[in-house]
């Protein structure tokens, strides 16, 4: 049974020296046991504290590594229903089918989606992160010629689909040192699949007809020391499904059961044949509560959408995305070039250095520290003034890159000009549009403006 905040606190060093990021040991002794807090923030812990508290300092899911390298996928660690409470920790993954019935040229167009299919935003790449490679040819040696194409083709983590083992095998034989995602251990299998799995310390997902049997299959694979597990309903209806997650989630938060404290794993390739409903099901389990998410497909015009989405639910919202502060070249660049400012808000920065990327007219555009701030935001805050913006220009080098020295700002701290002026004498201040979609047009005649 998990330790209660006082049983906690009685093995804290209780030092209430608010290193960990909590005023008192107390405090932090109650968010260990809210699966609020990691034991590894408190610097003094004893290491005999350390084994008796490692059960209650466990985030109430289990954080699971699918593959290796770049691409590993790191799923579950959620410590909370909701994200305006914390935020969540691991966003899911998502997995594109191939099967070992299909043509070579299908598996080989599929496979170049999982590796070119990828978007820049807000200085992020988005991108799927597994192939599910499913065996319906019931051949191990079919099976394991797709998975060794895969391997050769492609770094991404691996789901193999089987509920043979000696098929599972048989991908383990070309895969095993990836670590790939078993899929599945059922009531009949469980056996087989769990010793492969701890043979070749791969995670196993776990599937059943209700959750009373998921219950069954996690302990038996916590009986022979396997806890990399991830959970399949099995439901393959929109709303069962859907009600399982939920169920799932509240259990392993609200009443510590940690026999269903995993990550959880949907097949919407397997709920409907219709590709825009397969988006629809993939953006219901983005938000509740799938860890991963299995497509038949990727299509642009639907992946794009869903790891926009997923960007934006796993998105700390307590935390500003920001742009690390410096100067940013658009285009070939000269000494010529106009220059201009803009905060270090991630969402700004893309939009502004989209806009001059779209007027054609190469550019020098300096981000300045706000702590992730928009411009108006980080100007009422006293972030984005003469008196902070002044020092960065002097010290950021600009002004060894070009021969003039003419500097837009944005139109919605036009007030700071004439600060501005006085800090920076030998500079010529210029207030450029309010908006980001004007400065195409401002930038094609801004010599006319003094530029």
């Amino acid at each position: 049974m998990p330790l209660t905040g006082i049983e906690i606190f009685k093995l804290l060093p209780k030092t209430n020296c608010g290193e960990c990021g909590v005023p008192t040991c107390l405090a932090f002794a109650m968010a260990l046991a809210a699966g609020k807090a990691e034991l590894a923030a408190c610097p003094y812990v004893s290491d005999e504290a350390k084994e008796k508290l490692e059960e209650a300092s466990a985030p109430p899911i289990r954080p699971v590594t699918i593959g290796t390298g770049e691409r590993a996928l790191k799923v579950g660690g959620e410590t909370v229903l909701f994200r305006h409470e914390k935020r969540f920790e691991n966003p899911p993954g998502l997995a594109i089918t191939i099967s070992d019935s299909m043509e070579d040229a299908e598996i080989n167009s599929r496979l170049d989606k999982s590796n070119n299919l990828q978007y820049e935003r807000v200085g992020l790449t988005l991108k799927s992160e597994l192939i599910a490679a499913k065996c319906e040819s019931r051949d191990p040696a079919s099976f394991k010629s797709l998975i060794t194409k895969v391997k050769q083709k492609s770094n991404a983590g691996i789901i193999l689909m089987s509920e043979n083992p000696d098929i599972l095998a048989a991908g383990l034989e070309v895969c095993a040192e990836s670590k790939p995602l078993l899929y599945t251990a059922t009531i009949e299998n469980v056996d087989k699949v769990a010793a492969l799995a701890k043979d070749k310390s791969c995670p196993v997902a776990v599937k059943a007809e209700n959750i009373q049997e998921i219950i069954q299959l996690t302990t038996k694979l916590e009986q022979t020391g396997i806890k990399d597990i991830v959970i399949d309903s099995g439901n393959r209806k929109m709303k069962q499904a859907l009600e399982d997650q939920i169920s799932i989630r509240r259990a392993a938060l609200n009443n510590k059961i940690r026999s269903l404290g995993y990550p959880t794993i949907i097949l919407a390739s397997e709920m409907t044949d219709n590709p825009m409903m397969e988006t629809l099901i993939a953006t219901t389990f983005i938000a509740k509560y799938g860890s991963i998410i299995v497509m038949s497909d990727f299509q642009g015009e639907s992946l794009f959408p869903l790891l926009v989405l997923r960007l934006n639910i796993f998105t700390d919202p307590q935390r500003p995305l920001a742009t690390t502060e410096g100067i940013y070249k658009v285009g070939n660049t000269n000494e010529n070039s106009p220059v201009l400012l803009t905060s270090n808000f991630s969402l700004t920065y893309f939009i502004v250095s989209g806009e001059m990327e779209n007027s054609r007219i190469p550019s020098y555009l300096l981000v300045k520290d706000t702590e992730g701030l928009s411009v108006m935001t980080a100007w009422a805050a006293g972030k984005f003034g003469a008196d902070t913006i002044a020092p960065f220009i002097k010290k950021c080098g600009i002004a060894d890159q070009i021969n003039h020295r003419k500097l837009i700002i944005p139109g919605y701290i036009a007030i700071e000009s004439g600060g501005l002026e006085e800090e920076l004498p030998d500079w010529e201040i210029l207030i450029g549009p309010r908006e980001g979609a004007h400065i195409p047009a401002y930038l094609k005649t801004w010599k006319t403006q003094g530029g």
